[in-house]
């Protein structure tokens, strides 16, 4: 059976700053239970493989399923500490490709050219591109064999303006989602901030916040099982 890869950050602080950031928890944990729990193999992947730091903020949103599933030993050591490197990876053994946020993966997820490609082979294969918060930054300069943005025209979600303001951190981001999907030409969506929601548009699965994991991960698992 084919397995969902799961991408993230090796991102440790706020480009310019001293201030750290990273994986935000939740977004892998509640993905990969909800995934796992449906009998679906995951893996990890991150930009430069290896260690995955975490956003300090997000240890302050957990809850015992969150923080369960941190404990183990398999998300330890293979999400954590040895993340696999994009050269590691066959696109032909996953059906999807999820890729996580944090703030940190606005730097190095937008122009990673091996994890653009993984993703667009799985796509060519029929699977499916999904992602989460900031998760987004991974799919804005996929393109597609006519050299198009894969998103364009597409009905996207992501971290929001108004989470951003409300979190803080609109100063020190790199771009705004929205503003970044809408150049690409795609369709930028939202609901009210922090509160669950995810979008299907073909197959591009897309959630707008930390709230949106698990809302993901049931849209996809609703187009595979």
């Amino acid at each position: 059976m084919k397995k969902v890869l799961i991408v993230l950050t090796n991102v440790t602080r706020y480009q310019g700053t001293n201030d750290p950031t990273g994986l935000w928890l939740g977004e892998a944990t509640e993905f990969a239970e909800t995934i796992q729990k449906a009998g679906i193999d995951v893996d990890y992947v991150s930009p430069k493989g290896g260690f995955v730091p975490l956003d300090p903020r997000s240890m302050k949103y957990t809850n015992e399923s969150i923080i369960k599933f941190y404990e183990t030993e398999d998300f330890q050591k293979r999400a954590l500490t040895n993340s696999l490197r994009p050269n590691e990876i066959n696109p032909d053994d996953y059906l999807a490709i999820y890729y996580t946020g944090g703030h940190g993966v606005m730097w190095d997820f937008p122009n990673d050219r091996a994890l653009q490609q993984i993703a667009l082979s799985i796509y060519d294969n029929g699977g499916y591109i999904t992602s989460v918060c900031h998760g987004v930054a991974g799919l804005l300069n996929i393109k597609d064999d006519a050299g198009r943005y894969l998103i364009a025209g597409k009905s996207i979600t992501g971290f929001t303006t108004a989470e951003e303001i409300i979190a803080g951190k609109k100063s020190v981001v790199p771009f705004l989602n929205n503003q970044a999907v809408e150049k690409r030409g795609g369709k930028f969506k939202k609901k009210r901030a922090y509160k669950e929601y995810a979008i299907q548009d073909g197959h591009l699965i897309t959630g707008q916040n930390p709230f949106s994991p698990r809302a993901v991960a049931r849209l996809l698992l609703e187009n595979v099982q």
